[in-house]
């Protein structure tokens, strides 16, 4: 079993003004994949949401500019770790995330470790 980082991004889109039902939808949505995700025993670490207000990027010359980016377009709402045989497996998990329904997408990245010769 290899781990893979699922990345959540989401667009900043000052248009998108969901309705209290649609966020809650989106929640369950959620809580239900990830819950789907823990059960098949997939589920190597449950992440955590990444702040967008709270948020510096360190450049070298002591270059520092607030937020991720100096124009965010799209920024990295969170993570998770899966736990799966292969990145075609992980692909398949990603391609049930709930973030695809109001417009995000997902990053799947291998995890490193100093064995790996990839």
């Amino acid at each position: 079993m290899k781990e893979f980082v699922l990345i959540f991004r989401n667009s900043a889109n000052p248009e998108l003004k969901p309705s209290k039902e649609q966020i809650q939808k989106v929640q369950t949505d959620w809580m239900n994949w990830m819950g789907s995700i823990a059960a098949h025993e997939k589920l190597a670490n449950q992440g955590n949401r990444l702040s967008i207000s709270v948020a510096k990027t360190v450049k070298s010359n002591d270059v520092i500019i607030d937020g991720p980016f100096t124009e965010i377009k799209e920024f990295i709402n969170g993570y998770i770790v899966v736990k799966v045989g292969n990145v075609e497996e992980a692909v398949s998990i990603a391609k049930e995330c709930p973030i695809l329904m109001i417009g995000g997408n997902v990053e799947v990245r291998a995890v490193v470790n100093p064995n790996d010769n990839e």
